[in-house]
């Protein structure tokens, strides 16, 4: 391999993310494209690296607004991961990061800002963004994380052969729905009603929702679907849910909701309703119980399928995804709080108490 001069541009990862805690964000990579005989920024071959990343030279990084810096945990943990592999930002790899693509116009021009870096690979968990990245490339890898149905939006031909430019790593299966009901009766055996929240704008938790259905009925649970769009609508529905004794709550992965993280978990300790979440940050932040993926540990996935990618593999030849393992949190604190008794066997499934 012809070594890279330092005037060389190193690779550069775009990332482009949704909302996380009231934050969006986008990034990508960057490789040098001196040293792609002539071929699209996606498909060079595995020729244009060596065992180890080498050093490529100057890179330079578009800094998101000061309030929004990349410093959440699964950002921390995808770059952490990219080291181990070889890549380290500012030495032979150039990651551009996107923040506050919350609508579907800011996601267009966040894409066609970073398309123009030529990027060798674009990362984003939100199906806007995968929408309207394969819009506008059919060459430039894209490695998505926390996606719903990627078959049934048609974002990949098959999960094992996903075809095209796209792969990337599912957020969940829709049998969790059982789940989620079954660890609520657990913590709670009274309850009779549940309302499931959702985001009209987000089809892909109502998969999960059938599975709920299916076994609520089966222990004469009774099932609400609860759409919210707005804050107030948010505060609407629980406190209709609350009028009645024996109500409780379920709130699926959602960015629209994890922005409302903390209005949600207070309305819950007013209106004293237990609540399960599929994203562990409620859990943390003072929710009840959360059972769903670990995001620090997708993030970490993706960046094995960005050095894949950047070594050479087509993202149509890597498979995508579906979790392996969940992880359940309980929040002790808030159980005592709502007056709710925890079984030990419970606490002994759980991957982690918070007390």
């Amino acid at each position: 391999m012809t070594p890279l001069q330092t005037s060389d541009v190193p690779p550069n990862i775009l990332l482009s993310t949704g909302p996380n805690a009231s934050k969006c964000r986008a990034w990508t990579a960057t490789l040098p494209h001196s040293d792609l005989g002539g071929s699209e920024c996606g498909g060079a071959s595995s020729s244009r690296f060596s065992a180890e990343p080498q050093w490529l030279g100057r890179s330079s990084r578009v800094q998101p607004n000061a309030e929004n810096e990349p410093g959440l945990p699964d950002i921390a943990a995808f770059e952490q991961r990219l080291a181990e592999r070889g890549w380290t930002d500012g030495r032979n790899i150039r990651i551009d990061y996107r923040w506050g693509v919350d609508s579907t116009e800011k996601t267009k021009a966040a894409i066609a800002e970073l398309l123009a870096l030529n990027p060798d690979v674009v990362v984003t968990d939100t199906s806007r963004a995968v929408a309207e990245l394969q819009r506008a490339t059919q060459t430039v890898p894209i490695v998505f994380m926390m996606i719903y149905e990627p078959v049934g939006q048609g974002f990949v031909h098959t999960l094992a052969h996903p075809g095209g430019n796209t792969t990337g790593f599912t957020i969940m299966e829709a049998t969790i729905g059982a789940k989620w009901l079954q660890l609520l009766k657990e913590m709670a055996p009274t309850l009779t009603r549940v309302a499931y929240m959702c985001n009209p704008s987000n089809p892909g938790p109502m998969q999960a929702y059938e599975a709920v259905e299916v076994a609520a009925h089966s222990q004469a649970v009774a099932t609400v679907l609860a759409p919210v769009h707005t804050a107030a609508e948010i505060e609407t529905a629980m406190a209709t849910l609350a009028r009645e004794p024996g109500g409780a709550l379920i709130v699926p992965p959602d960015g629209f909701l994890l922005n409302h993280v903390h209005q949600i978990i207070w309305l819950a300790a007013r209106d004293r309703l237990p609540a399960i979440y599929g994203t562990s940050f409620f859990a943390t932040e003072g929710g009840l119980i959360s059972y769903g993926i670990n995001g620090s540990e997708q993030f970490r996935q993706a960046a094995e399928y960005v050095d894949r990618i950047l070594r050479g593999e087509k993202a149509a030849e890597l498979p995508v995804q579906q979790p392996t393992k969940y992880e359940l949190i309980v929040n002790l604190k808030t159980a005592k709080a709502l007056g709710l008794e925890v079984s030990p066997t419970l606490l002994a499934r759980a991957d982690e108490v918070i007390e």
